[in-house]
């Protein structure tokens, strides 16, 4: 079997492995679509690949993702290189997201991060300013949830993805982000 073939399959397995999260990505979709109904917005953050998923997001809610509808408010905090650099120098990389959500978020928000571990420092000052601000927490997570998971209110959303396997849960989270959009778009469109 070729390493291609290898990762195919693997990913496939995975994918099907976590289609029980169908009420929570629901659920989340609802809660994203509420907030922007009421005037609020999502913000979006992560590291590394999860950062670029945060841009992802954003740019199907910001533009469009399949069908044509108005312009919604996810906003990644992952894009501006000289806040993340400011902070990170200034103070921290801890704080690198905790002081944008700050600054930003109204209650009545979302917060959406995005971990393959639930453990990341950054991610949870983010979490704790979220909850400071009455912003609801919406986590794509994995490796059985982390210190995120215990972290989060009972309002949160925590959507585990099953796995070990960095890259897997990555793409999971993709397909997670897609859903998202879709439910989304239905709700606003249909």
């Amino acid at each position: 079997m070729s390493i291609i073939t290898e990762h195919f399959q693997a990913s496939a397995a995975s994918v099907l492995d976590n289609v029980h999260l169908e009420a929570q990505i629901e659920e989340a979709a609802k809660t994203i679509y509420n907030s922007f109904q009421a005037g609020g917005k999502l913000l979006i953050c992560g590291n590394g690949g999860s950062a670029a998923d945060a841009q992802h997001l954003s740019s199907e809610l910001l533009n469009r993702y399949k069908r044509e509808r108005r312009e919604l408010p996810g906003i990644a905090l992952t894009t501006d290189g000289s806040t993340l650099t400011s902070i990170g120098n200034d103070y921290d990389y801890s704080e690198v997201f905790s002081k944008q959500v700050s600054a930003l978020a109204n209650a009545g928000d979302c917060l959406m991060v995005i971990t393959t571990s639930g453990n990341s420092a950054n991610i949870m000052k983010a979490v704790d300013i979220a909850h400071e601000k009455s912003v609801t927490v919406i986590a794509l997570n994995g490796k059985g949830g982390g210190k995120l998971g215990e972290a989060l209110n009972r309002s949160d959303i925590d959507i585990v993805v099953k796995g070990d396997v960095t890259a897997r849960i990555q793409e999971v989270h993709g397909l997670i982000i897609h859903c998202l959009c879709e439910l989304i778009d239905s709700y606003i469109l249909d």
